[in-house]
């Protein structure tokens, strides 16, 4: 019917470098509670362009913590098998051949006395014009268009505007060895999967607009994006596989019971839930904890 709204679409996109550690648990559980919420649809998305990090074993490996914790998924999508489709996505837009290296660029940065100052370097546009060295492997970066672009957050309230050239500055979206970025990666599969929401870690929040930037180029629908607070651990450092944190397989292979796991993740949010609960059971939590206000003293750019 003309006028209805798109069915909820959600996904969890891990990438299969390893096994699965509690906080990648926790935003794949707010995800799926948030698309079973509203009726939706969830995917599973294996964001596997950078094939020398992937190891083959986690792809089954996080389907078994998944189906373990109860969260389901309707579609699974592999990003190695859509390379086609990043490759006509960067044939639309403005790109041009660099070839410096990110020593180069830091150095580079570092030398302009008038060089902007934010979260990450800008590129200062070297290979602009033609590439610094001829002899080397170029990678594709986007000229950005002289726009400032904002995005929302619709679950923490925020707000985030960047001027294109200024802070976020020519992107790369494919390296010189090949490999696609993820920003470009990303746009192009939530728009060709009919993504609607995508409930995800605070870590890429500023990188949303340039995300946003990406669909209004090559002209995609937009997405409604929430992002959720990172899982620490005790000494206040951000759960990651490179840290060494415990995976969900340790859990899952130790005896403890994925209803366990689950309260354990809910209460790190503050939900009041029992000792042992399904996913299934923990959706009026999430649906009272998306709806209060949450903390929002965090700045708005």
């Amino acid at each position: 019917m003309e006028g209805t709204p798109p069915v909820v679409t959600g996904r969890f996109a891990p990438s299969p470098t390893g096994a699965m550690h509690l906080g990648n648990a926790r935003t794949a559980l707010l995800a799926w509670l948030h698309s079973r919420a509203a009726g939706g649809r969830h995917l599973l998305r294996f964001e596997d362009l950078d094939t020398g990090r992937v190891r083959p074993w986690a792809y089954d490996v996080t389907r078994r913590d998944l189906e373990w914790l109860g969260l389901d998924w309707d579609e699974e999508h592999l990003q190695s098998e859509r390379l086609e489709l990043y490759a006509h996505a960067l044939s639309r837009l403005d790109t041009y051949p660099c070839t410096c290296t990110r020593r180069e660029v830091t150095e580079a940065i570092a030398a302009s006395a008038g060089a902007p100052h934010g979260d990450e370097p800008v590129y200062p546009g070297t290979c602009r014009d033609r590439p610094a060295h001829l002899d080397r492997s170029a990678a594709r970066r986007w000229r950005v268009p002289a726009v400032t672009v904002c995005a929302h957050d619709t679950l923490r309230g925020w707000t985030l505007c960047q001027v294109l050239p200024a802070e976020v500055g020519d992107i790369v979206l494919r390296r010189n060895d090949g490999v696609y970025a993820y920003h470009l990666a990303v746009v192009v599969d939530d728009a060709a999967m009919g993504v609607t929401d995508v409930i995800r870690g605070e870590d890429l929040w500023p990188a949303t607009p340039r995300q946003v930037a990406l669909q209004d180029a090559l002209g995609l629908p937009p997405v409604r994006y929430g992002h959720v607070p990172l899982l620490h651990d005790v000494a206040g450092q951000r759960l990651a596989k490179r840290g060494g944190a415990p995976s969900v397989r340790e859990w899952r292979e130790g005896g403890t019971s994925a209803g366990t796991v689950l309260a354990l993740l809910a209460r790190s949010l503050g939900w009041d839930v029992p000792d042992d609960v399904s996913a299934a059971e923990l959706l009026p939590a999430w649906q009272a904890w998306s709806l209060h206000e949450l903390d929002l003293d965090r700045p708005q750019t």
